[in-house]
């Protein structure tokens, strides 16, 4: 571990001049204000890829990955929790994911790796978010309905639509066989696999516990466990009612499947008019949480602290710089409409280093778990098995991408599987 410097470089004193820490991460926040945070963060309508990412695995193999996934997560920012717990009562309390990987790593390249990812992920998400606010915003176009929760309303909505559709005369047929390809059936095996690592992932994490009042040990625990109630809920019963009714015909979008090109809507307009707004009104919130990391860098350079919040002097900049930040996410989002595949591309270059890597090897640098222990050999085999899963992702979700990019045009207004 990298030892810290006499003179602490996230000193409260310096942080009293920290516009991004002044004015975006205020730690005022409880124990279930974070729980809000994480689940706002991981159970949103990237759930609707679920029913998708069971078609390239197919009942069992989806049914595990998921699980495994789960658990690996949930230990994943256990662990990173109590790294941040370590530094602060080391007198290191960290609010930005990079001042962490500063202290612990160094700042050498590994620091610039993780800043790099970290902005990948946010910028991905902010793409994502966009593409999916406007093919569900074409959905309600479609449907000439402008019907106005949560995201736990959501999956039950679509629970409860799918289940009915299951016994409908209008249910298509149900095939859940794979891709007959062996080479075919391993990389959506992968791709489906960093989809599941963006669906779980949280590149925020020392962010949303920056946002608790000290002392935050202990806190981000029960918050992980408030989340993860939601998660069990809503995430096996999107995947297994999606797929169970549209099996390998699912969508990357599986509200798309409810409105087929040909024939009529599968499921009543009022209900789908319903979640769609719902989904807006998640992605609305998922873009805020992610964003913040983008502001918060733009806030610590353009802004000046002894100044008012909404003052003229921070005001401006802030409009422009948000404003600028924004376009550019929604021009990536038109000129790039491909859901599935950016989900699984930032899944595999982004949640699998930053979720499923990272915190293992912060967690054995700071506590120094004895080499003979059960959980440094369990925090290395999982570093091992998901930076395999990682490059095998990020290889394969790329050459869907390139296939998929060969079909469209730029700027097309159908969104690819």
């Amino acid at each position: 571990m990298a030892q810290p410097t006499q003179l602490d470089p996230f000193s409260e004193v310096r942080r009293d001049s920290d516009a991004g820490a002044a004015f975006v991460l205020e730690s005022k926040g409880e124990w279930w204000h974070a729980g809000f945070h994480l689940t706002t963060a991981i159970v949103g309508p990237t759930i609707l890829t679920l029913p998708y990412v069971f078609r390239g695995l197919g009942w069992g193999l989806g049914f595990t990955c998921l699980t495994v996934m789960g658990f690996v997560t949930f230990y994943s920012y256990y662990l990173m929790s109590k790294v941040l717990d370590h530094c602060e009562k080391a007198g290191r309390r960290h609010i930005r994911f990079r001042e962490l990987a500063a202290d612990v790593l160094g700042s050498g390249w590994m620091f610039y790796f993780v800043i790099f990812i970290q902005t990948a992920i946010n910028t991905g998400v902010g793409i994502g978010a966009i593409l999916l606010a406007g093919e569900c915003l074409q959905l309600d176009t479609f449907m000439d309905c402008t019907n106005p929760c949560s995201h736990p309303k959501l999956a039950l909505d679509c629970l409860l639509s799918f289940f009915l559709l299951g016994f409908s005369k209008n249910a298509p047929p149900k095939d859940y066989s794979l891709e007959s390809s062996k080479s075919a059936r391993i990389f959506s095996g992968f791709t489906s696999i960093s989809i599941i690592a963006a669906i779980f992932g949280n590149g925020i994490l020392p962010e949303i516990q920056a946002t608790l009042a000290p002392p935050a040990t202990g806190k981000m625990v029960k918050g992980l466990l408030m989340c993860y109630s939601v998660i069990f809920v809503t995430f096996y019963s999107a995947a297994v009612s999606g797929y169970w009714a549209f099996g390998n015909e699912s969508n990357s979008n599986i509200l798309k499947s409810l409105m087929p090109d040909n024939g009529p809507s599968l499921a009543p307009t009022s209900v789908i008019g319903l979640a769609v707004v719902f989904v807006l009104l998640q992605l609305f919130a998922i873009g805020l949480v992610y964003s913040q990391v983008a502001f918060e860098i733009m806030e610590k350079k353009s802004a000046d602290v002894k100044q008012g919040l909404f003052s003229k002097r921070n005001l401006i900049p802030r409009l422009i710089l948000r404003t600028l930040y924004m376009m550019f996410c929604g021009f990536m989002a038109a000129m790039l409409p491909f859901f599935g595949d950016i989900n699984g591309v930032v899944g595999a270059i982004g949640f699998i280093p930053l979720d499923f890597i990272l915190p293992m090897l912060l967690y054995n640098m700071t506590h120094k778990p004895p080499k003979t222990s059960i959980i440094y050999w369990t925090n290395i085999s999982i570093m091992a098995v998901f930076t395999g899963a990682g490059f095998m992702g990020a290889f394969s979700s790329t050459r869907k991408l390139i296939l998929d990019a060969n079909k469209f045009k730029l700027f097309s207004s159908d969104v690819v599987d």
